[in-house]
């Protein structure tokens, strides 16, 4: 069978530094992948076209022409609007109402999907990774900040406002101060950040002072590793809080869901690895309602990097598949019946 007809996909990876691009074949496999600088403050046009060289170089790693491509799809860190493919909001590319899908369009030639990024990686994750043997899934992917999606009887869920799954705003302590209420304000790299920095001063033998020089702001998931395989008092203190407010956080939506699989990545996790997956599980069976719900499965991601470039390729398959690149399947409501 000849490339041409293996319904050949490119998903891409567009994040504030860097994009990643893989043209990607009939049976999942990434046969063509190349990466490149996003230079999101040379602004909405320039980044257009370094898409475009961007998907003409994974054509050329992939030995194939641009008009062998189905389909291409894009997870973009922000808000999309599904239906029209326009980005809402996207701070760290600084795009406000960017129509992302409709440029593409006539710049590619072929036809073009976006989706929000953590949505792209839970469907990759849900499809070829640690959910494939899922019914429904809550995905919590934890990095910066906390990003999350839903798939509900075998498609990605978004609800009327398109905004569903967003984990990281639950609100987990109403009472504190500004900046210290939602789970992603405790529980995120940035959260765990902060925290650590309103200590450190009272902890002189912290690790943190050396890994840092004493300055919070250098803070990365790095050093919030090496720290806590140490177990320096207070980075592990930091983190076994934000993974129980995170645990707590998904108790709450899966007893209002009765989900059976919760899928857990980003860099944080990937980091910090199964002790930290386990302190998540730990607070989470603690609060989960009814019991029987203790069976819903906590589970590390197997894709990693590669999830939302997976996932955007194949949602953007099944929208070219469909004939509307413009829908791919979202839906604002479950149909009657199902």
């Amino acid at each position: 069978m000849s490339k041409a007809r293996e319904q050949l996909v490119i998903g891409v990876d567009v994040g504030g530094t860097n994009m990643q691009f893989g043209v990607v074949d009939a049976s999942n496999r990434v046969i063509g992948r190349v990466s490149s600088k996003t230079e999101a403050a040379r602004g909405f046009d320039h980044v257009l076209g370094n898409i475009e060289r961007g998907v003409d170089a994974a054509c050329g790693a992939a030995q194939v022409a641009r008009s062998e491509i189905d389909a291409i799809g894009l997870a973009v860190a922000g808000a999309i609007d599904i239906p029209s493919g326009v980005v809402l909001s996207a701070p760290n590319l600084r795009w406000t109402d960017a129509p992302l899908r409709d440029r593409l369009t006539e710049r590619l030639r072929r036809p073009v999907l976006v989706e929000n990024d953590v949505n792209g990686a839970v469907w990759g994750e849900y499809k070829l990774g640690a959910g494939r043997e899922a019914t429904d899934a809550l995905g919590v992917w934890v990095g910066t900040g906390i990003g999350g999606g839903l798939v509900l009887r075998g498609r990605l869920y978004y609800g009327p406002f398109f905004t569903a799954g967003e984990i990281g705003h639950t609100v987990i302590q109403p009472d504190a101060e500004p900046g210290a209420r939602t789970v992603e304000e405790i529980s995120s790299r940035t959260g765990m950040r902060r925290c650590i920095a309103e200590r450190l001063a009272d902890h002189p033998n912290c690790i943190m002072h050396r890994l840092v020089e004493s300055d919070p702001q250098r803070i990365g998931t790095d050093e919030l590793r090496t720290a806590f395989e140490a177990r320096d008092p207070l980075v592990h203190d930091v983190i076994t809080i934000g993974a129980r407010m995170l645990g707590i956080a998904i108790a709450n939506w899966v007893t209002v869901l009765a989900l059976d699989t919760v899928l857990i990545g980003g860099g944080i996790t990937e980091a910090l690895g199964r002790p930290y997956l386990d302190l998540v599980r730990a607070a989470f069976k603690a609060d989960v309602f009814p019991d029987r719900c203790r069976a819903c499965s906590l589970r590390m991601t197997q894709l990693a990097a590669d999830a939302g470039l997976l996932g955007a390729a194949l949602l953007a398959r099944d929208a070219a598949a469909d004939g509307d690149a413009s829908n791919h399947r979202a839906f604002s409501s479950l149909p009657a019946g199902q």
